[in-house]
């Protein structure tokens, strides 16, 4: 596994739009104020040029959201990209990548949500970690939050011990200023869904948004089954969270991926707390990963702090994790970082 440098003082960070970019002034101001965060941590932040663009849902066209992309891949100066937004899209700008030189510039790439249609093929195509947690918004808040602050430690190779959260955002709140924090009102809720409550469990993380999994799978960026194979001694530890599916979609989209052999010599299941969720057939979220799981025998923990709803833990694709759980408190951490 290609593990890229850890970023330091005085590296530069490289925002870019693969999906959606930002014309709202709320955005605007997110987006200025993580850059002077940044920088008062040490780091220097550019843009590419579609990042305060969008029109129908789009920064720029594919090719050109890919270009955006490949030129900060190019600086050499550039050692974390980051992305600005989530959106509906990206995969219109797959065809255009360049795998090839992706790999052989190793930097950290993050994004969440729709960038799932980017950080998973480089994983898997490239054999490179990679990071699924905030865009950059998330450093626009003027009071970081602790999972924040660890995204950063982490990348700074900090080895620091994730844990669950207490509290989380379970209705989304229009921000005014741009310089809110997450809206945290419920009270976050681990648990065992599986006959199988193995306290702790070893394998390399891999995953991201199931929307968009689905819809890679089976095309030629879907290069899951060599990486699996590849990997087989160490396993796959699965973290998937749902952006707008129903409780039947979840179990049809669970079975696609299952009998496209993704969950071969798996080791567990993480699920982040699905975020527009509807329930069908008198299915609730939890019924319906059991349903569709259980019969793999492995552990499976839901309402995990991955994704839409957050905070966010930092997964990092491709790194062995760690994962202790008692039914009560989460941990986990990244030996490959120590």
């Amino acid at each position: 596994m290609n593990i890229p440098d850890f970023i330091k003082k005085g590296d530069i960070i490289g925002v870019t739009a693969p999906s959606a970019g930002f014309t709202e002034q709320v955005d605007l101001t997110k987006l200025e104020n993580a850059k002077f965060n940044l920088s008062e941590k040490g780091y220097e932040v550019i843009e590419t040029c579609n990042v305060r663009k969008c029109e129908k849902g789009r920064s720029s066209t594919g090719k050109k959201r890919a270009e955006e992309f490949l030129s900060l891949i190019r600086n050499e100066e550039v050692k974390y990209i980051l992305s600005a937004s989530g959106g509906d899209f990206l995969m219109e700008m797959l065809e255009y990548q360049d795998y090839e030189l992706i790999k052989a510039n190793p930097k950290w790439i993050q994004g969440y949500s729709d960038n799932t249609g980017l950080i998973y093929p480089i994983t898997t195509i490239c054999d490179m970690a990679t990071v699924y947690s905030g865009n950059v918004g998330d450093y626009g808040m003027s009071l970081w939050h602790d999972g924040v602050k660890n995204n950063l430690k982490l990348l700074e190779g900090k080895n620091i011990e994730q844990k669950e959260f207490d509290l989380f955002e379970n209705e989304y709140v229009k921000k005014v200023t741009g310089y809110e924090g997450y809206n945290l009102t419920d009270k976050v809720k681990y648990e065992f869904v599986s006959e199988n409550k193995s306290e702790s469990f070893t394998g390399r993380l891999l995953g991201g948004c199931l929307d968009v999994l689905i819809m890679l799978c089976g095309t030629k960026y879907d290069k899951t089954e060599e990486f699996v194979r590849k990997y087989k001694e160490d396993g796959i530890i699965w973290y998937l969270e749902s952006f707008d599916l129903s409780s039947a979609r979840i179990q049809c989209a669970l079975w696609q991926l299952k009998e496209a052999g993704w969950f071969e010599g798996a080791k567990g299941f993480l699920f982040g707390r699905p975020c527009f969720f509807r329930e069908e057939y008198e299915t609730d979220f939890n019924e319906a990963v059991k349903t569709a799981l259980d019969s793999i025998n492995l552990p499976i923990i839901t309402g995990c702090d991955i994704g839409h709803r957050p905070p966010r833990l930092t997964m990092i694709n491709g790194l062995v994790a760690e994962i202790s759980f008692d039914g009560e408190h989460f941990k986990m951490k990244y030996p490959e970082l120590c």
